[in-house]
């Protein structure tokens, strides 16, 4: 029952994908991001026949235990959470390790020392072998845990509840709060965090924005408005995943008319990477993860890989982008 209702959460809202909400967002809020939600001076060329074109080739897929509520790379291993179970992959998607969780899984996070699995209020550790290290309740009452990022010595969760991030050691010793001082929205189940580079990015998606903090959660900007268009968030509450490239791009993804973008650290967009047909359609947003070339897409209950394809780079906005991109190589 909680699966559905987080899958039905992390899609509500796609009627009004097309569209804007009155009154939440539309003004761009940046402390130092000035430029920050500004739609890039390189056109967005679409193909020969006036629709999206994406440099991007799918170039491997396969098939997951179940619908997919978390995924992770590290150290050229895949590891993803669906019904209860992290399994683990080759990027080939051979099965080289499986262990249950016991629970419903919001996120996983991995380093060297072991997985990180969040719940909806509580967090464990298991070593790479699947044995449970250590574990912590929530530091609030009536928690509602999203998503987790591991940043240097600390471990930083979203509460959707409480509509703040909390902030742990790796051992579980609860250290503060980060409040956004324009106030988190958090309309559904969309509340992401990731950690680029010595800074905190989040999504504070009923305002169809992504913010920035230090990790001692001083606030740093934001970027985004809502939006149809090209470099806009639509619908009632995104963008739902974050991740970002080796040169410090940030990679969104959204629900509604599902798709994923790129835009700079300091939030000036810059191109569609991959569009709903591309993705495979219907309107739950797909998490996405990079890894040098590759781009890792999770949707259903399958992961695909994706690269950068010169032939198809030809017809595509993509190709136009002036920075040194890492999915180029």
């Amino acid at each position: 029952m909680d699966i559905s209702r987080k899958k039905f959460l992390r899609t509500c809202g796609s009627i009004l994908a097309g569209g804007t909400v009155v009154g939440v967002s539309g003004v761009l809020l940046n402390k130092s991001h000035s430029e920050g939600a500004g739609i890039s001076s390189g056109d967005l060329r679409p193909a020969e026949n006036g629709a999206f074109a994406s440099p991007y080739r799918q170039i491997a897929s396969f098939a997951t235990p179940g619908i997919v509520e978390g995924f992770e790379l590290h150290n050229d291993q895949l590891y993803v959470v669906a019904s209860n179970l992290v399994s683990v992959f080759d990027h080939a998607g051979k099965l080289l390790h499986r262990f249950s969780s016991g629970e419903t899984i919001r996120d996983i996070a991995v380093n060297d020392n072991g997985i990180y699995i969040l719940y909806t209020t509580k967090i464990k550790v298991f070593s790479h072998e699947g044995e449970l290290q250590r574990e912590w309740e929530a530091c609030s009452e009536l928690s509602g845990y999203c998503s987790m990022v591991l940043a240097e010595d600390y471990v930083f969760v979203t509460d959707v509840v409480n509509k703040n991030i909390c902030k742990y050691t790796k051992d579980g010793d609860f250290v503060q709060f980060i409040n956004s001082p324009n106030d988190f929205i958090i309309p559904s189940y969309t509340f992401a965090i990731e950690y680029v580079n010595g800074v905190l990015y989040c999504s504070n998606s009923g305002r169809h924005q992504v913010e920035s903090y230090t990790l001692d959660g001083e606030y740093l900007g934001t970027f985004g408005k809502a939006g149809g268009a090209p470099g806009l968030f639509t619908g009632c509450c995104n963008p739902v995943y974050l991740t970002y490239t080796d040169n410090g791009e940030i990679i969104t993804s959204e629900k509604g008319d599902p798709r994923i973008s790129c835009y700079g650290s300091d939030g000036q967009f810059r191109n569609i990477l991959l569009d709903s047909k591309s993705l495979g359609g219907g309107n739950s947003a797909y998490d996405v993860k990079v890894q040098k070339d590759k781009i890792f897409i999770a949707g259903k209950n399958k992961v695909s890989v994706f690269r950068y394809d010169e032939s198809l780079a030809a017809n595509a906005a993509c190709s136009t982008c002036g920075i040194s991109c890492p999915l180029k190589v």
